[in-house]
Formats: structure tokens, C-alpha cells, sequence
């Protein structure tokens, strides 16, 4: 669980402007089908539902779409020091302010109260599983008709992320889409947080630009203090309101009846990122990636390698010093736009090539002495890993060297997240592992391919 307090300065909205998250792409609902779709939308507090999803909201009801609004508590503890306005009276100020906010962005949409404890959602899971699925049932459509949209299960506020998690439970469960709004996850996060590239985006209209503006101003509790007493003071100040007034809302998605994302998205999915961003990863500036090239180079267990094979170079960081410890190198990525800028990185070495293939479908030829798996496994199925590493162990010369290095943290729209990815490696290749790094936001494995006939 991240730290961190609404009087925190945060990540200005400047940097995300410059992150790339304007050319994620859309999400892939078609405008057409969504007056036959039930959309359940989820809030923790009053006010979640506007800023992560009010302009979707405004969308979903010009199009017909069916929209229950289930909100779990009032919000009333978000003033916990005031000296004007008990739990109860702050409760009902902002049941209006929902009320209102709701009305505005989708007055076709159907509201529901929960009645649970803020701050305590932890306590209520099964209650909020339960009334989310009597919610859904009540709709009468068939499973992958039914989008469940909730807070991001990472957000890091502990309401949003027992709430996100009971979504994303159900939803994979049962069949439905799911769509995770981030809220504070802007303030506290990098840019340089991998979580966010494998996102999707709604370009809002001017029109459901202004509804989500006046539904924010509905909230006027958190927007504006209650008096100019200390413990009144405004929750959602001006600079973080900045991150919801962007002429797009950005979604972690899930396609219904386990429609996760695969190999073949990712190409769409990171050409985009990268044409948006010479650098969306910050490879070249953050200390985190450059700290973790350093730790990769000094695991490999040989000095030099007669052949090398990177998957998933991206622009090629990596590349260039995995090349120098190699013979011949080969550098695979499914974004074109990425290998543009790996290519220019390696053009000072005749004997480092880069070649654009979706892996585990297309696979260089050859056999290798060193393969690298840095920041991939994870975006692709269960499947398609299982083939990634068949192919792996059918072209990994005897002792050879095959170093896998990932994210721990899950990574949002696909099924994977890196210690999995490792799990599935050792319970598939049972190759000895050499050596193995460990620590909060990275693991680093290295394995050694048996000597003798080729596996």
C-alpha cells in the first residue's frame, strides 16, 4: 500500500500531459453496442464516480447504455478534525452532492446507496460482492453484456482498492468487462510507473468536457472548505483537480468473458505509447531503470556471449551493453516505432541487428547462447508464455544463459504480473536457477539451459 495524504503536491499535471497518455488508445467498446450493455459503476465515496468516470458517464447515457450507480458509503469522514460539521451532517451534504452530480452527468441513470462505512470497506467485501452481483442480475443481460466499472485496485487509497479488487474479482469470475479508474493514483504515482502504459483512453467531447466540469463543481464539500476554520479546509485541491479536467479519461481494461489482452495488442497498444513519447518508460532518466540495467549486466554469469537474443527491447537501452557482452546480438520488439530508435542505438555495432517480431507467434532463427526476457512476460497470455517459453528452450544452446527480469506490482489490463511470469517458468522449464535478486518492485532470475543435447 502506498503513502501518501490529499495535502501532498504530488505529480503535476504537467508531467502526465508529457507522459504520453494522450495517444493510448481508445477503448475498444463499439459506440454502436452500447445501448444494449448494462454498465455498473462503482464509488467508494461521492465524488469517485465524477472525477475517474464522469465524462464516460455523460457518454454512456447520451448512448442509451442501462447505468446503475452503486455508492458503497457518504464520504463522511473526509473532514475527521472539523469543528462545524459533525460525520452525519457532512453525510448528507454530500449525498446531495452525489445526487446532483449523478443527475447531471447521466440523469437516465439509476442510483443506489449502500450504506457502508467510510474508511471500513474492507470489513464489507462479501456485502459489496453481493449487492454488485443482485445489481447485475437484476439487469437480465447475458454475462459479457455487463460492464463492471470500479476505482483502480492499486489506487492507494484503501477504500478504492478493496473496492477495485472486489470488481476485478467479480468480473473475471463471472465474465463481465471491467473498467478501473484511477483517482489519487495521478497524485502519488510516477510517470515513470510502467502500470499506466498498458491503459486505455475516452477522448471526451466538449459537451462531456462541460457535464464532468459542472458535476465536479457539484461536490462543493470537497472542492471548496466548509468554513475558514483549521480542520475545514478544501480535501481536493486546485492542482489535483487539474488531473481530472483533461479533455480525456483513462481506464485499466478488461474484455469481457476473459477477452484479456494478448501478444497482438501489445504491437497496437506500444506503438502507440512510443509514438507519443521518445522515452514513455523514462529508460534514459530514472534512476529505477538504469539501477536495473546495472543489476541485469552483473548477474550474467559469463564475461562474453557468442550469441544473444533480446525479447522485448523497447529503445534499446538494454540492447547496447547486452550487444557489447555478445558476438552477434539480436534485439526482438513488437513496436515498430520502438525499434526505430533500438535500431539507431546499435548502428555502432555491425553485429547487433534488430528484427520486428510478435513473439511467441514469430520467432527469429537461430540458436543462442544468451536469451534475455526484460519487462514482457507479463503482457502476454498464459499461453502465449507457455509458447514464449518452448521457444525458448528449443533455441537456448546447452548451458546457455536465460535471464528473466519483471515488475512485481500487477500491471493493469492483462492477466500476468511478474512473479507469476517467473513461477510459470520454473514450473515449466525446471532448469536450475543460478541466480535469483529479489527486492519490493522487481524480480531478477537467471537460468542455466541443461549441458548435453540440446533441450
Amino acid at each position: 500500500m502506498v503513502t501518501f495524504s490529499h495535502a501532498d503536491t504530488g505529480t503535476a499535471e504537467s508531467e502526465w500531459e508529457a507522459s504520453g497518455l494522450a495517444v493510448l488508445p481508445e477503448l475498444p467498446l463499439d459506440p454502436a453496442e452500447l445501448a444494449a450493455m448494462t454498465f455498473v459503476v462503482l464509488a467508494a465515496h461521492p465524488d469517485d464516480e465524477t472525477l475517474g468516470a464522469g465524462g464516460l458517464l455523460a457518454r454512456l447515457n447520451a448512448a442509451g447504455a442501462a447505468i446503475e450507480v452503486l455508492l458503497c458509503t457518504a464520504g463522511e469522514a473526509s473532514h475527521p478534525e472539523s469543528p462545524t460539521t459533525t460525520p452525519d451532517q457532512l453525510a448528507a451534504v454530500r449525498l446531495n452532492e452525489f445526487r446532483a452530480a449523478v443527475s447531471g452527468l447521466a440523469p437516465g441513470a439509476s442510483r443506489q446507496f449502500l450504506h457502508f462505512r467510510d474508511g471500513h470497506l474492507a470489513a464489507d467485501r462479501d456485502r459489496i460482492a453481493a449487492a454488485v452481483k443482485e445489481s447485475i442480475a437484476a439487469a437480465g443481460r447475458p454475462a459479457d453484456q455487463v460492464v463492471i466499472v470500479a476505482p483502480y485496485r492499486s489506487d492507494g487509497h484503501t477504500d478504492h482498492d478493496v473496492l477495485g479488487a472486489v470488481a476485478a474479482e467479480l468480473a473475471a469470475q463471472d465474465g463481465h468487462g471491467l473498467l478501473e479508474y484511477p483517482v489519487w493514483y495521478w497524485l502519488w504515482a510516477s510517470t515513470a510507473d510502467p502500470a499506466w502504459h498498458s491503459w486505455v483512453r475516452v477522448q471526451l467531447t466538449p459537451d462531456e468536457q462541460r457535464a464532468k466540469a459542472a458535476a465536479l463543481l457539484a461536490h462543493s464539500s470537497q472542492t471548496q472548505p466548509l468554513s475558514d476554520q483549521p480542520g475545514d479546509e478544501a480535501l481536493l485541491a486546485g492542482s489535483f483537480i487539474e488531473h481530472f479536467s483533461r479533455p480525456w479519461e483513462t481506464f485499466a481494461w478488461h474484455g469481457p468473458a476473459g477477452g484479456s489482452n494478448s501478444a497482438e495488442d501489445a504491437e497496437r497498444i506500444f506503438d502507440a505509447v512510443h509514438g507519443g513519447d521518445t522515452d514513455p518508460w523514462s529508460y534514459t532518466t530514472s534512476w529505477y531503470e538504469r539501477r536495473k540495467r546495472a543489476v541485469t549486466l552483473a548477474v550474467l554469469p559469463e564475461a562474453a556471449y557468442g550469441s544473444g537474443l533480446e525479447i522485448g527491447c523497447s529503445i534499446g537501452t538494454l540492447s547496447v551493453e547486452l550487444a557489447a557482452r555478445c558476438q552477434e546480438f539480436v534485439a526482438v520488439d513488437a513496436s515498430s516505432t520502438a525499434l526505430v530508435q533500438a535500431a539507431e542505438r546499435l548502428s555502432a555495432n555491425p553485429a547487433a541487428r534488430t528484427l520486428h517480431l510478435t513473439v511467441p507467434q514469430q520467432w527469429p532463427e537461430g540458436s543462442f547462447d544468451l536469451v534475455v526476457v526484460s519487462e514482457t512476460g507479463y503482457y502476454l497470455t498464459p499461453e502465449e508464455l507457455a509458447g514464449l517459453f518452448t521457444r525458448v528452450k528449443a533455441s537456448l544452446n546447452p548451458g546457455g544463459t536465460l535471464v528473466l527480469c519483471h515488475w512485481r506490482h500487477p500491471v493493469s489490463g492483462w492477466e500476468l504480473d511478474g512473479d507469476t511470469v517467473h513461477a510459470m517458468a520454473r514450473q515449466q522449464l525446471r532448469w536450475p536457477t543460478e541466480g535469483l535478486y529479489r527486492e519490493k518492485d522487481f524480480v531478477l532470475e537467471v537460468f542455466t539451459a541443461p549441458a548435453g543435447i540440446q533441450q
